[in-house]
C-alpha cells in the first residue's frame, strides 16, 4: 500500500465509464491517485503529464486504441518504463513482437474481477517500487 502522504498516480484509460468509475473507487480506496480518461490520446497526454507509476488500458478505445496507447508510452522517453495492464473485453491477442513494443506486464479479459485486477496492480506498483 503506498504511503498515505505521498499517492502514487496511476492512469486509467477506458471509454466504459462504468469501469473506470469502479476501478478509480478501488484504487482509491487503496490508497492511490487516479487519473481516469477515456481515450488513449488523451490517456497519453495525461500519463506525460502526470508521470503515472502504472497504467490501466483498455485494448479497444476510440480516438487511439490500447495497443498504440502502449507503444505510444514506451516511446515516449518521459514514461518509456510505465508498466501496463490492459484490458480486452473480445479476447484480443497481442503478437510477441507488438508486445515486445510495449510495456503491458498483464493482460486482462473483460468480464474481470475488480479485486483481483487490484491485487495485480499493487503487485506490479510493489515490484516497480522495489526496482527503483
Amino acid at each position: 500500500m503506498p504511503d498515505p502522504g505521498t499517492p502514487i498516480p496511476v492512469v486509467i484509460a477506458d471509454d466504459d465509464t462504468h469501469i473506470v468509475y469502479i476501478l478509480k473507487v478501488k484504487l482509491e480506496e487503496a490508497g492511490y491517485d487516479v487519473h481516469p480518461t477515456n481515450n488513449g490520446e488523451d490517456a497519453l497526454e495525461l500519463a506525460q503529464r502526470v508521470r503515472p507509476a502504472l497504467v490501466i488500458s483498455d485494448f479497444n478505445m476510440p480516438v487511439m486504441d490500447g495497443l498504440q496507447f502502449a507503444i505510444a508510452l514506451r516511446d515516449t522517453p518521459e514514461t518509456a518504463d510505465v508498466p501496463v495492464i490492459m484490458l480486452t473485453a473480445r479476447g484480443h491477442a497481442v503478437s510477441d513482437e507488438e508486445l515486445a513494443r510495449t510495456n503491458i506486464q498483464h493482460m486482462e479479459s473483460k468480464p474481470f474481477s475488480a479485486r483481483h485486477l487490484i491485487a495485480k496492480a499493487q503487485e506490479l506498483l510493489a515490484s516497480a517500487t522495489t526496482r527503483t
